[in-house]
């Protein structure tokens, strides 16, 4: 996908003014540019290039009093299924692209594609072209938390192969993320990347370490594992720990993991570094529960499989935007990184069922669309009744209403929670949710967790409060 095609250009452009546009961004071309009226094409050495220049130049770039067009070149024989969503906000859920994405068919693929933007970038394959055409209609130049969605075409290499209704069908939502599919985001590795990222927290003073010169390490670290890493060295200034996130497959994820173990243990005797250096890993509350099992059993095994000692951070530390809880493994770097993959093991399946429950649910909303039981320039809006304790009401509201407003302005969607409602037989009330499908997820889904951490918290007080004395006669 390293072909270019620029529109929306003025009948007076020739290749020279182009030729300035480009060498001014930076981005360097593989051959001369075709100008025909009104368009033109052009080579980039590579995919990667070709995508910086689509970021940094369509509707950004005047040339004779017209904002030009860049994208890639697709024939036509080619526009079937494939789309590229760019400028998807940078920290959008993932559960609520999927949501909007299922609204226009069966996503068979969703990839994310490595870029140097401050957005997002996925590669969607639906199963059939009409999907495809109607997101592609629907989505481009849809709003999603005050960031513009552009979507394009991008080449379809199977249409002239085989029929596309008669491939194979992947599951819905998302695919892996990482390099190109069949594979992952990005387009170099072969391996499939799983959507849920490891995060980890490290000392800062080991940041350096990690990074190396000129990125040098980080770099040969990613090249080794085939992974993406990120590491959030701006975030939070002046913290005692920085997060890393890395995204790969599962067995890129536990080398890139104990590579950066390994750098700090042994940056630590460079620097004579007393103090222990656990790994450090954060994970979302809704995934903690099943990690540590009923009774704490899975966590205790994890511990006696691979001889360490792990602990979990308090659930007083969680906030409505910092739902992630820090699991802490104390061990040396094997032990350690052993921890680690039977660990993200546990966390991976929590994810994977929770989307696929999500998809169920997509599903009856495609349902609604296409049987057309609104009109077409409508969207359809759901309300969801969720059934809570009375005693947790007030927690979802929250003090003066806080944590309910929190909740309507982060999810977009309208919740009503009833303060005179008279508790039913189980002595639960309804809270009402209505908005567009993904609004109602997310808001549903921080409902959720406000409901486990209430019910953690008073678990967590009748351990402390202990079992009740008996009397003495």
């Amino acid at each position: 996908m390293n072909k270019l095609y620029i529109g929306n250009l003025s009948e007076n452009a020739v290749p020279s003014d182009l030729e300035s546009i480009f060498k001014d961004a930076k981005i360097p071309v593989a051959g001369p540019f075709l100008v025909k009226t009104g368009y033109a094409f052009v080579d980039c050495p590579d995919e990667s290039w070709a995508l910086k220049a689509i970021e940094a130049l369509s509707g950004k770039v005047e040339l004779h009093g017209k904002l030009i067009e860049v994208e890639h070149s697709v024939p036509k024989r080619q526009r079937i299924r494939k789309l590229q969503i760019r400028n998807i906000p940078p920290h959008l859920q993932w559960e609520v692209l999927d949501s909007l994405l299922v609204q226009y068919g069966v996503v068979e693929s969703c990839e994310q594609v490595n870029t140097d933007s401050e957005t997002a970038v996925v590669n969607v394959t639906y199963s059939s072209k009409d999907q495809a055409r109607q997101a592609l209609d629907k989505l481009n130049g849809f709003q999603l938390e005050n960031f513009t969605l552009k979507v394009a075409y991008i080449p379809d290499e199977m249409a002239a192969q085989q029929n596309p209704s008669q491939q194979p069908r992947g599951r819905r939502g998302f695919g892996q993320r990482g390099s190109s599919r069949q594979g992952s985001p990005g387009s170099v590795s072969k391996q499939k990347p799983c959507d849920l990222p490891l995060r980890l927290l490290v000392p800062t003073q080991f940041v350096g370490a990690i990074i190396g010169k000129e990125g040098a390490t980080i770099r040969n670290i990613t090249k080794q594992t085939q992974s993406k890493i990120d590491v959030h060295r701006k975030e939070n200034a002046g913290a005692a720990e920085k997060s890393i996130t890395i995204l790969s497959t599962p067995e890129g994820t536990s080398a890139a993991c104990k590579s950066i173990l390994e750098i700090m243990h042994k940056e630590a005797q460079d620097i004579k570094f007393t103090e222990e250096i656990p790994l450090k890993i954060l994970a979302h509350n809704n995934f903690v529960g099943r990690l540590i099992g009923k009774e704490g059993r899975n966590l205790k095994k994890i511990e006696q499989d691979t001889d360490t000692k792990i602990t979990i951070s308090p659930l007083q530390e969680l906030t409505l935007y910092n739902p992630e809880r820090t699991i802490t493994v104390k061990g040396n770097v094997e032990t350690c990184a052993k921890a680690e993959e039977e660990i993200m093991k546990k966390i991976r399946e929590s994810y994977e069922n929770d989307i696929a429950s999500m998809n169920a649910q997509g599903r009856i909303y495609g349902k609604i669309k296409e049987e057309n039981f609104v009109s077409p320039k409508e969207e359809v809006k759901l309300e969801a009744h969720i059934r809570v304790p009375s005693f947790a009401a007030g927690r979802v509201i929250g003090k003066g209403g806080k944590t309910v407003n929190e909740l309507q302005n982060l999810s977009s969607a309208e919740v009503v929670v009833p303060r005179d409602q008279t508790p039913d037989e189980n002595d639960q009330v309804v809270v009402k949710i209505t908005g567009h499908f993904y609004a109602c997820q997310v808001a549903q889904r921080k409902i959720q967790e406000i409901l486990t951490q209430v019910k953690q918290h008073q678990q967590q007080k009748a351990l402390q409060s202990g079992p009740p004395q008996s009397r003495r006669k």
